[in-house]
């Protein structure tokens, strides 16, 4: 629905777009599960010397700690933060949970990522007034907190770019409407860099010609923006900045690609190391196609070197495939043309070219018939008393399997004490505190590492399930106790740094 006014006239004359923000989603996960960090300092990343910080609590961003800084200078700048290992299954999760709820609003749901979604609250059948948008969000936000225990912040407006804005100046644990009409006057104060699309390249382009400030991009005209920009960019951002964003939500965001890579912790030297590597990554490449239900017939491998040269090498396949042992091969193929020898500090692997279904590769298919009419000739020799070789199991060589590697943060069950996290390890030693998402912050245990009663374990809902509630009147509906293991509140015991 168009309003008629001055210089921009959005698509919608009622703020029913919604966007959606989980608050410091990671780092909440991680308080919301572990009683004795909340209210305290939480940075979640990779925690080797070339680690970066995925999410930071509240708590850390107080020190100036960040998403995307070098975990090294996060610890600089607040050492006495816990560090956690990321647990992305457990993020999945929760974020399954969040968008099941956005889910029950609308059939147009547009995920951006774990944590962040638009939703078209008019195609869900809200009324187009600002009151009744309110009403669902506020709704959301409640029961978004009752099923997970956390907090999200929501940004209403009538088009996605201000629905964006609002959340981010909600956030933490806020609501914010920015009505139709009222655009530009909020818009025109913010930096540039709050349009989106405009990254610091292009801020710095803005800068060097005077402009800093969406009102002042708007200033500058469509003309001038192209002639920095280009044709494309500059034409959106005059867009933009003067308020006019027409994208609609878009219920389905079709993948183009699925990779997986890792940074080492040192650079690797070792060809046969990097052989490993590129195998294992591979497989884990294929989980994640078999579990996005598609197949793909390109295969590709990132490898980032010492001195950060990047190349990529692709080899296509005759027809989409999710055979891990046809994109391990592919993958092995395309790694015997680059020369690793001077150190790999980046490996990666992925899959494009995607498709709903998979075309076998023939050359599998012909292998595997093959071993099938070998094993079908010894069972008829063995039917027949005929003599044969004894068959020698052809076992891959792999390395002995030591004592498990207990990162900090990830989940422990011990055979006396029950599950907890690990909290740090070394020296030949792992500490746990012992603790459940809905218990009192627990206590602190010490084991060897190669402890038989200390074993791995998967994590536990955030929210206690309704069959294991302790018995008791139950708590009336709105009260404090009725939402389990909020994300605020409660107090730990000693340190909690790992």
């Amino acid at each position: 629905m168009s309003v008629v006014c001055g210089s921009i006239c959005p698509v919608r004359g009622a703020p029913t777009i919604l966007h959606l923000d989980m608050d410091a989603f990671y780092a909440s996960v991680e308080q919301a599960s572990k009683p004795s960090l909340r209210g305290k300092p939480v940075v979640v990343g990779g925690l080797g010397p070339r680690g970066v910080v995925a999410t930071a609590s509240y708590e850390a961003r107080v020190f100036g700690v960040h998403s995307a800084m070098a975990t090294a200078q996060a610890r600089r700048l607040c050492p006495n933060a816990a560090y956690l290992t990321p647990r992305f299954a457990l993020y999945q999760r929760v974020s399954h949970v969040v968008m099941g709820l956005l889910g029950e609003l609308s059939p147009l749901v547009e995920p951006l990522s774990l944590d962040e979604a638009f939703v078209d609250l008019e195609a869900g059948g809200v009324p187009p007034t600002g009151a009744a948008a309110r009403a669902v969000a506020e709704r959301l936000r409640r029961d978004i907190e009752v099923a997970t225990g956390l907090t999200a912040s929501v940004g209403l407006a009538g088009s996605k770019m201000f629905a964006k804005i609002a959340s981010e100046e909600a956030k933490p644990d806020g609501l914010k409407i920015i009505e139709p009409g009222t655009e530009l006057e909020v818009l025109g104060p913010m930096s540039v860099r709050t349009i989106p699309g405009v990254g610091p390249a292009t801020a710095e382009t803005l800068r060097r010609a005077g402009i800093t400030t969406v009102a002042e991009t708007a200033e500058a005209g469509e003309d001038e923006l192209v002639r920095l920009l280009g044709k494309a960019h500059g034409a959106g951002l005059h867009a933009l900045a003067t308020g006019h964003d027409d994208r609609p939500v878009v219920a389905e965001r079709d993948a183009k690609s699925v990779s997986v890579e890792d940074t080492f912790a040192e650079d690797l030297t070792d060809r046969t190391r990097v052989q490993m590597e590129i195998a294992r990554l591979a497989d884990r490449c294929v989980t994640r196609l078999r579990g996005a239900g598609r197949s793909g017939r390109t295969v590709v491998i990132k490898v980032r070197r010492y001195d950060f040269s990047t190349l990529t090498r692709s080899e296509t396949l005759r027809g989409p495939t999710d055979d891990p042992a046809v994109v391990r091969e592919a993958a092995a193929r395309l790694l015997e043309g680059v020369d690793t020898t001077a150190g790999v500090r980046l490996l990666g692997v992925g899959v494009s070219g995607l498709a709903d279904y998979t075309q076998e590769d023939l050359f599998a298919q012909a292998a595997a018939g093959a071993a099938e009419a070998a094993a079908a000739a010894r069972a008829a020799g063995d039917a027949e008393g005929a003599p044969h070789e004894p068959e020698t199991p052809q076992e891959p060589q792999r390395a002995p399997e030591g004592p498990p590697q207990w990162l900090p943060g990830l989940d422990v069950r011990h055979d006396e004490h029950g599950p907890g996290w690990v909290q740090g390890s070394g020296v030949g030693r792992v500490t746990v505190r012992f603790e459940e998402p809905w218990s009192a912050p627990g206590r602190v245990r010490t084991f060897r590492v190669d402890d038989p009663a200390l074993h791995p374990a998967e994590p536990l809902p955030l929210v206690r399930p309704a069959d294991d509630q302790p018995p008791g009147p139950p708590a009336p509906s709105g009260s404090p106790e009725a939402v389990s293991s909020g994300a605020g509140g409660g107090s730990g015991e000693g340190s909690s740094s790992p």
